[in-house]
Parts: structure tokens; C-alpha cells; sequence
């Protein structure tokens, strides 16, 4: 209890600063915007999803870095998702837009996964970033790259401590490592779940982040040995986590306890000092 009411005097007293600060530098660097620096252009025709546009000419974009929350607990008109595709709708159709992207790697529904701007909109800089601002969507991090995800999640921070939007909603709450049950209870939807890393261990090709002592109870995030050097090269060592308070992020599965996979640094934050 103590070291969570440090954390949380910590986190007050420094996220305002940390969080305007990230966002003016965010905003600096869209002159090299998420997903790439190449550009193409069209016409928005219609909003087919929450995450989907589909231009004049049949192309359809997929809004890559990030998640709007769906399926049974997100039902209704009120939900992230109706509201997500409502502003995307009032913002953008009939509107010019340009995106970056690699339009030779679409999706397995042809989708084109793509960063979505529109100026004069009113947009937040992109369309990724406004929705993420307004708190229509979570940070996926997939697709972002780490410059671009850094971005993302400081707007995502932001917009948590304002309860904007589905933030304001308990349901999608951070989830707390140390109640392995309430994460189990979001098995196969996207997930944010921080608290203390209790050790880190290696078996056969998988590196074992440990927020618990039952490997069959507890909360567990897995690092696949290959990708070692992809997270020591983002200041994420992953024997270096050990102790360290952290935020995980990911779809929550289930082997014996709670487990998020973890593939990419971005998924990780470190929370606090050492």
C-alpha cells in the first residue's frame, strides 16, 4: 500500500509536465509523421468501422496504432466504437485526406494500414492522434514505431487523467497486476495492467516477466528470447525490469493465469523511478 501511494504522489506531481511537454514535442514532430514519410491522397466516401475509411476509389485504410474497444461490453449507441465512428464520420467524409503507409502490405481484408491526416479538419494532427486526444481509442502501439508510439501514448496519458471519453468508463480501467482475477475476466480483448515486476526468468525460447510467485494464478508477461536485443535496445532489458513498476499493454490470454504477450518494446512502460 505504501509503495502505491508513492507511486501515485509521484505520478501527480509529475505527469501534467511530462504529458504537455511529450504532446508539444509530438506535435513538433509531424514533419516526420507516424507511418512514414511518403504520402498519398483521396477522397473519404464513407466510414465503414470504427478503425476503417474507404476512399472514392474503392481503397480502404486501416487507422494502424491504435484500438477502439468492440464486442459485448462495448454494445450500444453510447459505446467507444458507435462514438468513434460517429466523429469519423462528422470529421471526414466528403473531406480530402492524405495517409502514409506501405500500400504494398494490405491486411488479409484488403485493408491498407495507414497514418490519416486531414488538414483544415480541426483534427489533433492525425486522425490516430486526435481519436487517441479525444479518448475514442486506445494505443495499440502495432504498426506505430517508437518515435510515432511515444507520441500516442502521451496523448493516451493525457487523456486518461481527463476520464475522456471511454476513460470514463470503469471498464476500461488500468487493471492492477496484483488482481489476477479482474484481468482474467477481459480474456481476449485488449487490456492495460501495471504494478511491479517480482522477477524475470528465461525457459527454452521464452523470457518470463513475473508479477507473481504462482505462475499458475498470477499475472505473467512473455517475451520471446528472439526478440532480447529488440527490447535492450529500447531501454527495455527485460532482466533490467526486475522491480521496476511497469504498465503492460496487450490482449490478455490465459495459461493457468492471466498472460499478455508482449512483441514489441512499445508495449511496456516504465512507471516511476527505480
Amino acid at each position: 500500500m505504501f509503495e502505491r501511494t508513492v507511486l501515485a504522489s509521484w505520478t501527480a506531481a509529475a505527469a501534467a509536465a511530462i504529458v504537455a511537454d511529450a504532446i508539444v514535442a509530438a506535435d513538433a514532430a509531424m514533419a516526420q509523421p507516424c507511418g512514414g514519410a511518403a504520402r498519398a491522397s483521396g477522397v473519404v466516401r464513407t466510414v465503414a468501422d470504427a478503425r476503417t475509411l474507404v476512399l472514392e476509389d474503392g481503397r480502404q485504410l486501416l487507422l494502424e496504432g491504435i484500438e477502439v474497444p468492440r464486442g459485448a461490453a462495448a454494445a450500444g449507441a453510447d459505446a467507444p466504437a458507435a462514438r468513434a465512428v460517429a466523429a469519423l464520420k462528422a470529421k471526414l467524409v466528403g473531406r480530402a485526406v492524405t495517409w502514409s503507409g506501405n500500400p504494398a502490405s494490405p491486411d488479409r481484408h484488403g485493408r491498407l494500414p495507414a497514418f490519416v491526416f486531414a488538414d483544415g479538419s480541426g483534427l489533433e494532427g492525425s486522425v490516430q492522434h486526435d481519436m487517441v486526444s479525444r479518448g475514442l481509442a486506445r494505443v495499440a502501439v502495432r504498426g506505430a514505431g517508437r518515435a510515432c508510439a511515444a507520441e500516442l501514448l502521451a496523448r493516451e496519458r493525457w487523456a486518461r487523467a481527463a476520464k475522456r471519453g471511454l476513460w470514463a468508463d470503469p471498464d476500461y480501467a488500468v487493471r492492477r497486476a496484483d488482481d489476477p482475477a479482474s484481468i482474467l475476466a477481459l480474456r481476449g480483448r485488449m487490456a492495460l495492467v501495471e504494478g511491479r515486476v517480482l522477477s524475470v526468468r528465461e525457459s527454452g525460447g521464452t523470457i518470463y516477466v513475473n508479477f507473481g510467485r504462482r505462475w499458475s494464478q498470477d499475472f505473467t508477461a512473455t517475451i520471446a528470447k528472439r526478440n532480447e536485443e529488440l527490447f535492450a535496445a529500447g531501454g527495455l532489458a527485460p532482466k533490467r525490469m526486475e522491480r521496476r513498476w511497469v504498465r503492460v499493454r496487450g490482449w490478455v490470454e490465459e495459461r493457468g493465469g492471466p498472460w499478455i504477450e508482449v512483441t514489441s518494446p512499445e508495449q511496456i512502460e516504465l512507471l516511476g523511478p527505480e
